[in-house]
């Protein structure tokens, strides 16, 4: 067998050409109604979601009996001050989790998996989220990102029989993509594939491998050498772990997540078969993408239940403890603070629960859904751990352990807020996700007009795209002028003993005023709309809280046309929606006042070091080394710190 020829260098791309990476790697087309698109747009398509829709009782009763079993397992199996304390989930814990099946959540019941819906998939990991964290993590990285979605949605049907019932039942699985200098930029991905006869051999080094201190199976992103025969690009792979020349060389530690098995993963010269490639050579990115579709969901649900872990706490200790005569709770600036957790566990539930079930009917289109709710829970749970660590006072920021140590309930407030701060960073950061929605959002104007701004464009074409343009405008801009939200009584069926039919019209209204500020940006600075992330931030902001006030309106109707809570469903998301609108009528006003050119200028100062004298009269604990390790490939001279899970 002839040697394979060297690994590629990294490559060096302009930002022009990572940006046409990221754009050929995003589904071009919209095949179904969407939505936060149709929001964006200024259309409240409230027939896409209200009624809201429904699971089937066969898949009610598969996930609500699997629900009682995990329950029973969080509150008698999983001991969430020990892995805090240790730093690591027990081996028993996992091979536990294995045997209930929670593995295989996800997975058809055909390769022996449980096959739960996304709704009680999610709502399984917001439960064992609140026991552990970690847990959670561990499961969501297996099955929303590892091997099984992949699979599901790309991989041949042999790829399926062969490793879909290891992951169900035994084998957990890990994503690689991040390297130590490629985060949310993989055209410069450097980890090579490189083909040789019927297998590739890999090189190269990955970062933050959730999950890949444990793993027994890898879903790896690789770059393909375009060659003779070979398309080449980026190009998703399964690997078996305990393959010759794989290193785990560290088990990263954090600032929560403490039982996270996250490291470091070395390859040189592993040989993979081209039968485990998942779809075709450059289809990497795509997959990895359309994975995290739905797979983003999942953080999100945690979210939830955080929450609601952090609204009971909340509630209960704030009145228990007395401050000036009174419980805390009755003086108002502790209140607002409860009622916003409350009030937003509320709208983030509904938006979590309302993307799963559209993810499971499949008739509509969730990728901006998905990123919203991702990017809606990661930055609220975070706040109202926040808030709730501030209720608490010095407890809040006293570790579990002490409290106990003192005779007082271990409340680990502040583990919440560690735990919850990395959701923020995970699977797209919250700037990357306002960019990545963004992108999503202006869609339908760039499928138009983006001819017009692109320089590389003729004048024909050009000339071209500005007719179409023309008559895209002329039909859409007049509907921005006026609509439902203007109509006193619309959505009516809304007004009950709590009104509720207000709040959306306010939605319709604010939708179609968002359209017309984009579309004025759009006008305004054409090619460098791109590089107003802090206007496009807001825009997509704004869309998020249009999104949550119309689903947790959606859902307070549904309750109460069930007879479940309706009354308080309706008060909850009366609340939401009147703090709702306070933020969003704040974000109008900075899309057009804002320092963002000022932050520009400052910004250039601290880089060229005009105000480095403001840095004096302090000490800096860091240590040396490099701010980015050396990733090149070569062979390990670390040792292996995989862990392997011994069987039960």
């Amino acid at each position: 067998m002839s040697a394979p020829t060297a690994p590629t260098p990294k490559p060096t791309v302009t930002e022009r050409e990572a940006r046409q990476v990221a754009e050929a790697a995003r589904e071009q087309h919209w095949r179904k109604p969407s939505f936060a698109k149709e929001l964006f747009l200024g259309r409240l398509r409230l027939d896409l979601i209200h009624p809201h829709p429904m699971p089937a009782e066969e898949d009610v009763q598969r996930g609500e009996e699997f629900l009682a079993k995990l329950r029973d397992f969080c509150e008698t199996q999983i001991d969430a001050a020990r892995i805090e304390r240790e730093a690591r989930i027990p081996d028993e814990t996992i091979n536990g989790l294995k045997e209930l099946g929670a593995l295989g959540m996800k997975i058809d019941t055909k390769y022996g998996g449980l096959g739960l819906t996304q709704v009680y998939y999610n709502k399984a990991l917001a439960l064992v989220g609140t026991a552990s964290p970690a847990i959670g993590a561990l499961l969501s990285a297996h099955q929303s990102i590892g091997v099984p979605q992949p699979l599901k949605l790309f991989g041949t049907q042999e790829q399926r029989d062969t490793f879909l019932p290891r992951c169900a039942r035994t084998d957990i699985s890990a994503f690689l993509l991040t390297e130590p200098d490629v985060g949310s930029d993989p055209a410069r991905l450097a980890t090579t594939a490189v083909p040789d006869g019927d297998d590739y051999v890999l090189d190269g080094v990955k970062l933050w491998t959730t999950n890949g201190v444990v793993a027994d199976l890898l879903v790896v992103m690789a770059r393909v050498p375009r060659s003779e025969g070979h398309k080449g690009g980026i190009t998703a792979f399964v690997v078996e772990a305990a393959s010759e020349g794989i290193t785990v060389e560290n088990r990263n530690a954090f600032m929560g997540l403490r039982g996270l098995e996250n490291g470091v993963t070395r390859f040189h010269r592993v040989r993979v078969p081209a039968t485990h490639r998942i779809g075709p050579e450059g289809a990497g990115l795509k997959i990895a993408l359309t994975t995290l579709n739905t797979g983003r969901l999942s953080l999100p649900a945690m979210c939830v239940g955080a929450g609601k872990w952090c609204l009971k706490i909340a509630r209960e200790w704030s009145g228990a403890r007395e401050q000036w005569g009174k419980p805390v709770a009755m003086h108002e600036a502790v209140g607002a603070k409860i009622s916003f957790i409350a009030a937003t566990t509320f709208a983030l539930e509904a938006v979590v629960d309302l993307s799963s079930q559209m993810a499971d009917e499949d008739r509509n289109d969730i990728r901006i859904e998905a990123a919203l709710a991702k990017l809606f829970g990661s930055e609220m749970s975070w706040l109202m751990a926040d808030e709730l660590v501030q209720i608490r006072g010095g407890r809040g920021f006293e570790t579990a352990e002490s409290l106990k140590a003192r005779g007082e309930r271990a409340v680990p407030a502040e583990q919440m807020l560690r735990d919850l701060r990395i959701n923020r960073i995970f699977e797209g950061s919250t700037e990357i996700m306002h960019l990545l929605i963004a992108r999503e959002a202006v869609d339908a104007h760039l499928s138009v007009a983006g001819d017009l701004i692109d320089p590389d464009k003729s004048l024909s074409d050009k000339a071209k795209a500005g007719a179409n343009a023309g008559v895209f405008y002329a039909k859409w801009l007049p509907k921005l002028l006026a609509g439902q939200g203007q109509i006193p009584g619309a959505y009516g069926e809304f007004h009950q003993d709590v009104d509720l039919s207000g709040h959306l019209r306010f939605v319709e209204r604010s939708a179609r005023k968002l359209a017309r500020s984009t579309f004025y940006g759009m006008s305004r600075w054409q090619g460098r709309m791109e590089t107003k992330q802090g206007f496009l931030g807001r825009v997509v902001d704004i869309g998020a809280e249009l999104f949550a006030m119309s689903a947790a309106c959606v859902r307070a109707e549904h309750l109460r046309r069930s007879g479940q809570h309706g009354r308080e469903a309706y008060q909850l998301a009366d609340a939401f929606c009147r703090q709702s609108r306070i933020r969003v009528d704040e974000l109008f006003g900075r899309l057009w006042s804002n320092t963002d050119d000022l932050d520009r200028k400052v910004v250039k100062g601290v880089l060229t070091g005009t105000y480095e004298w403001l840095e004096q009269g302090i000490v800096d604990p860091s240590g040396e080394g490099p701010w980015i390790a050396d990733a090149r490939p070569g062979e390990s001279s670390r040792p292996d710190a995989r862990r392997k899970i011994p069987k039960s």
